[in-house]
């Protein structure tokens, strides 16, 4: 029996797993002597990019049946270690028990997670909404702060980072404070950027309706300074400026998992390791990498896929097939994915649809909303449990939803 491991079960990860089955069972099935197993430590895709909105703790969804319907094997606990030489992952579950389980192809697939720079008081007094429990927390305090008596420091919210997830929290949260603390509050939402424009990563195009959808609800911004520390009454800025808050939140940067370091092979800034066109690390044969830990070339004009779900599902896709294909023998399909939009949700004031690497705006507003709300709802959560639907829109030549 040949087995491929799969680690993670975030976009990248379930689109890897049933990418691979499904090619799989077109050339036999059981009979050809190949499994998948995935490895995490529950069998749910956390809705990452939804994170920012309110109910956070229930924005996941269960893989148990699909998993189960699909006949994808799951073993619940963390890889903790890649031994690539021995073709071996170490995992550790929830009871700190290790187990080791082997390979002959493996999809790295365990994401992302928030950078947390060496900043005074950052981790001690600050939240963050990168993963689920984070954002419930999160959620907690916000509405925790309902008990306390008024405040400046209650009712204000300093966001690190100006970025796509700090503009899309910021962007919701006035509406959501008054909520909790009452429509007449005098609530204040600061974006600290050490930029000197918001959303620099997002470009020119579509910053004036950002700015445009920040101003309009209320929403400050301070660009080209950062945070310098945080303590449990508000930050203080690298130009000497003190903001007093009880409510920190920190959306600043990404990094790969760790787990891309134990793999050899150059990596870039955000540790994502190079990978070929078929999405295999050229250093470890045996080794693909799908959605955030891969650094892969959308197309022919060098353009590299972002660290989003948008590019982290087709990337699963290609990932499963091809490591399936290479044990089957039979051809890869190489990564492509020319086609990019970008979809950025702008709180009660609408959103922001952008087309094209240059991000140039098709629409905006209470037009745009719908958009990115059937992302939200629908586009982005797995296929039904299923086995033929499932398997048909793990297809890597499906070409999905687009966002208009």
């Amino acid at each position: 029996m040949q087995r491929i491991v799969v680690v993670g079960t975030g976009f990248a990860g379930m689109w890897s797993a049933l990418a691979a089955m499904r090619l799989i069972d077109l050339h036999g099935g059981k009979a050809t002597g190949i499994e998948v197993t995935v490895v995490s430590p529950e069998p749910t895709l956390v809705i990452r990019p939804r994170l920012y909105e309110s109910g956070a703790k229930n924005m996941s969804a269960s893989l148990e049946d699909l998993f189960r319907v699909t006949g994808i094997h799951f073993v619940k606990g963390t890889v903790e270690t890649i031994y690539v030489p021995q073709r071996l992952v170490k995992i550790v579950d929830q009871a700190g028990v290790y187990s080791t389980l082997s390979y002959d192809r493996l999809v790295l697939a365990a994401g992302s997670r928030l950078r947390r720079p060496n900043i005074p008081g950052l981790r001690e007094h600050s939240f963050s909404i990168d993963q689920l429990k984070e954002a419930a927390d999160f959620e907690t305090h916000l509405h925790s702060l309902a008990s306390l008596p008024p405040s400046p420091a209650r009712n204000t919210v300093v966001v690190g980072g100006g970025g796509f997830t700090g503009i899309e929290i910021a962007a919701e949260l006035p509406e959501r404070l008054r909520s909790i603390l009452g429509q007449e509050a005098e609530v204040r939402v600061v974006i600290v950027e050490q930029a000197t424009e918001i959303g620099p990563e997002l470009g020119a195009n579509p910053r004036p309706v950002i700015t445009q959808a920040l101003a309009e609800q209320g929403v400050e911004t301070k660009l080209g300074a950062g945070v310098m520390s945080v303590n449990d009454k508000g930050v203080v800025t690298t130009s000497g400026e003190r903001i007093e808050s009880l409510t920190v939140l920190w959306t600043a940067g990404l990094e790969a998992t760790p787990l891309t370091q134990q793999i050899p092979g150059a990596k870039d800034k955000c540790g994502r390791l190079h990978v070929d066109a078929d999405l295999r690390v050229p250093s470890a044969k045996d080794i693909f990498v799908a959605g955030d830990a891969a650094l892969a070339e959308t197309d022919g004009n060098g353009h590299y896929a972002m660290m989003s779900c948008q590019h982290a599902m087709p990337l699963g896709r290609f990932a499963g097939h091809n490591a399936a294909a290479d044990l089957l023998n039979v051809p890869a399909k190489p990564y492509s994915q020319p086609t990019y939009g970008t979809c950025l949700d702008l709180g009660p004031w609408g959103a922001v649809v952008t087309e094209g690497w240059d991000r140039t705006v098709k629409f905006k507003a209470s037009v745009a909303k719908p958009i990115k709300e059937n992302i939200n709802r629908v586009v982005i959560y797995p296929p039904s449990a299923n086995r033929a639907e499932a398997f048909a829109a793990a297809d890597p030549d499906n070409p999905g939803p687009t966002l208009t």
